[in-house]
Parts: C-alpha cells; sequence; structure tokens
C-alpha cells in the first residue's frame, strides 16, 4: 500500500517515530500545501493528526489499523487498509463535529473513571489488541475505585465512570452511546453510577450488545457543553489515550462541523 502511494510523485509518505510526532507532521503537510492527509493508524494517531486540522478546509482520510478503530467504525471506513484507502482518496468529505476537553480536542470519546484507568493501564501493557484491552479491563474491574464528580455545580456524587460521546462506541464495536452521531451538534454525556462486580459485568456485556442505554445504572444526555469538578492530576483519556487533568475543573464543550473527513 505504501508502495502503490510512493509511486506517484505528488503524494508523500511520512512514518511517525514517536507520541505526537504525527501532529507536527501534519503541520508540515499543512505547510506544503496538501489537498487531503491520512491518518493511518488507531484513534489515538487520528487524533493527533486530526486536532491539527480542526477548522481547516483540508479533509482527513482514515485507514484503521489501531486496536478499537473507534472513529472509524462509527463512520463506516472498511478495516481492510486497501478498501478504506480507495475511500480515502476518491470519496468526497462530509463535516462532523468535534469535542473539546478543556484546550484539547477529542473526535470519539473522552472520559473519566473506570474508562480512563482502563486506558491507563493498557498504555503499560507490553503489546496492543483486542486481548491486552481485556486483561487490562479485567484488572482495572478488581482494583477500581469509584470517583467523587460535580457536574454543573450540582452536589457531588460518587460514580462508575463518565464518558464524553461524540462517535458512539469506544471501539471493537463497544457501544458506549449507541444513539450518538457526529452530526448532530451534541455530545452524549453517559453516567455510569457506583456498581457490584456483578452488574459492571452485566455492563460490559450490553457494551457489546448495544443496549447499554437501557440499563437502570446508566444516564445518558445530550448536551452542547458541561463543566465538571474533578482533580487535579487524576487520570482521564481522550480517544483512548491516557493523559492526567491539569486543573480541577473540566470544560466539555461541542463544535459542530469543525471538521472535514472523507468517509
Amino acid at each position: 500500500m505504501i508502495a502503490s502511494i510512493k509511486s506517484d510523485p505528488l503524494h508523500y509518505v511520512w512514518e511517525t517515530s514517536h507520541p505526537l510526532e504525527a501532529s507536527i507532521l501534519t503541520r508540515n503537510a499543512v505547510e506544503m500545501g496538501a489537498n487531503r492527509i491520512i491518518a493511518v493508524g488507531g484513534d489515538g494517531t487520528i487524533n493527533e493528526v486530526a486536532s491539527v486540522l480542526v477548522g481547516s478546509s483540508i479533509p482527513l482520510g482514515v485507514i484503521p489499523i489501531g486496536s478499537g478503530n473507534g472513529l472509524a467504525r462509527h463512520l463506516g471506513i472498511p478495516m481492510i487498509p486497501s478498501k478504506a484507502l480507495e475511500i480515502a482518496k476518491k470519496h468526497a468529505a462530509q463535516k462532523m463535529d468535534v469535542g473539546r476537553f478543556n484546550d484539547r480536542y477529542f473526535f470519539c470519546t473522552a472520559g473519566i473513571g473506570f474508562d480512563a484507568s482502563v486506558a491507563h493501564r493498557f498504555a503499560k501493557a507490553s503489546g496492543r489488541g483486542l486481548m491486552n484491552y481485556i486483561k487490562a479491563t479485567f484488572y482495572t474491574l478488581f482494583n477500581f475505585e469509584p470517583i467523587e464528580i460535580n457536574l454543573d455545580n450540582t452536589s457531588e456524587e460518587a460514580i462508575f465512570s463518565l464518558t464524553i460521546a461524540n462517535a458512539n462506541q469506544f471501539g471493537n464495536d463497544a457501544y458506549i452511546s449507541p444513539m450518538s452521531n457526529v452530526q448532530d451538534g451534541f455530545l452524549e454525556i453517559i453516567k455510569i453510577k457506583k456498581l457490584s462486580l456483578i452488574q459492571a459485568t452485566v455492563i460490559g456485556i450490553r457494551l457489546f450488545m448495544g443496549t447499554i442505554h437501557h440499563s437502570n445504572n446508566v444516564e445518558i444526555t445530550s448536551l452542547k457543553g458541561i463543566k465538571i469538578k474533578y482533580h487535579r492530576n487524576a487520570p482521564y483519556h481522550l480517544d483512548g489515550e491516557q493523559l492526567f487533568t491539569e486543573k480541577d475543573e473540566i470544560q466539555i464543550q461541542i463544535l459542530p462541523n469543525a471538521l472535514n473527513v472523507i468517509c
């Protein structure tokens, strides 16, 4: 696939060697006058590339080769690289919404609590892939403590997790927000209450059945923005990539039609 792209003198191929390099290479491509930029990787790599293109007219193509590929699955992009490449090269772009978590962007999901702890555990694994993600999930399940948050200045409460969804899934068809639409101008806030081990197992099954929104332990609200009181230096994730909060208040906002994506 790389050889076929390189055979055309108008195409350029750059390979990343470390985190955040994809953003630098994307800026280089923009400065060179690229008329479309294709990200090859998982949701984290796509986040790095797409974050540079927010507000730009340059469309983003996606070839998913990551562990979960949540955004690509939501957009209906094939998991077969050659088919995804044909779409990225030939299809027209559509506008999609972008989420903002304080001063950073996300395109699929962001979260604090259980899913953030899983992302941090997964990052420590010796490899990627679904099996390592499952191992990280089970390890976290047996070692996780509920988190205390305050939503829009309401009373503080203990919860299992809080996910902010632009797309409908984490990846691997784990549907955290089955009704989400990246073109409706809203984010879904998915609050999962404190759970017993059995209840958490049932929630996990519902994720893959696409029925989590029917659980009595789950509240889903569509919003354009929300303020969350949490903790400084606490784990969170953006599109599956593990990070730590820099302040004790999180501001979430939707940016409608802020990215051109090819699908």
